[in-house]
C-alpha cells in the first residue's frame, strides 16, 4: 500500500516558502513525473497520479490563486480522490490532438473512449472505472480531451503487476482509436508504489 493516501492541511507549506522552493520543487516534479507517463499510440496519454503529483498540484494552485484556507479545502476535495488508495492505478487520461480547428470533430468521434481503457495483466483484463458524477460528454457527443480513471485490482492481480516477468499492457479498443503500450521499466517500477 502506497505511504501516503490523504492530503491534509498540516502537508501543504505556506505561500512565502513555496515561493521559495518553488523553481526547485517544480525540477524535481518534472523528473519525477518522467517514470509516471505513458503514451498509448499518438494522441492519448495517461498520466498516473499520486501524493506527490496531487500535493504538488495542491501547492500549485493556492500558490497561483492565493485563496488562502478557504481555497485549501477546496483543493483538497478536489485532489485527494485522485490519490491511489492501494491496489489501484489512478489517472488523468487525456486525448492530445494539437490542432484546435479539428480537434472537436475528432473529439466527437471518441465517444465512449472510457469505457474502452484497460489493463491486460498477464491476459487478464482490468477495466477502466471512471468518474460518473461529471459527465465528460458534451450534448453534441464531443468527449473531454480530459478523463479520470482508476484501476482497481485484486490481490492477485496487484501481485502479478508487480512481478517483472508478468506482462502488462494498457489497451484503448475504441473503434476510432485502437492502440495499446505495455508498461516496462521505470514507469513500471513506479506504479508499484502505488500498490
Amino acid at each position: 500500500m502506497p505511504d501516503k493516501t490523504k492530503i491534509t492541511d498540516a502537508d501543504v507549506i505556506d505561500d512565502v516558502t513555496y515561493g521559495e522552493q518553488r523553481k526547485q520543487r517544480r525540477a524535481e516534479m518534472i523528473q519525477r513525473k518522467k517514470n509516471r507517463r505513458l503514451s498509448v499510440g499518438p494522441n492519448a496519454t495517461l498520466y498516473f497520479e499520486n501524493y506527490d503529483t496531487m500535493l504538488y498540484q495542491v501547492q500549485e494552485m493556492l500558490f497561483i490563486e492565493k485563496g488562502g484556507d478557504e481555497q485549501l479545502e477546496d483543493e483538497l476535495d478536489a485532489y485527494n480522490p485522485l490519490i491511489p488508495q492501494g491496489k489501484e492505478l489512478v489517472s488523468t487520461f487525456m486525448l492530445e490532438y494539437p490542432d484546435p480547428v479539428t480537434r472537436p470533430d475528432i473529439l466527437r468521434g471518441l465517444t465512449g473512449i472510457e469505457e474502452t481503457i484497460s489493463l491486460n495483466i498477464a491476459g487478464e483484463k482490468v477495466a477502466a472505472d471512471w468518474e460518473i458524477d461529471i459527465d465528460r460528454t458534451a450534448p453534441d457527443g464531443k468527449t473531454s480531451s480530459i478523463h479520470f480513471i482508476r484501476f482497481k485490482m485484486t490481490d492477485e492481480q496487484v501481485d502479478k503487476f508487480k512481478d517483472a516477468d508478468v506482462p502488462v499492457m494498457l489497451s484503448i479498443s475504441h473503434e476510432n482509436y485502437n492502440h495499446a503500450a505495455g508498461i516496462v521499466g521505470g514507469v513500471r517500477q513506479d506504479l508499484i508504489g502505488d500498490l
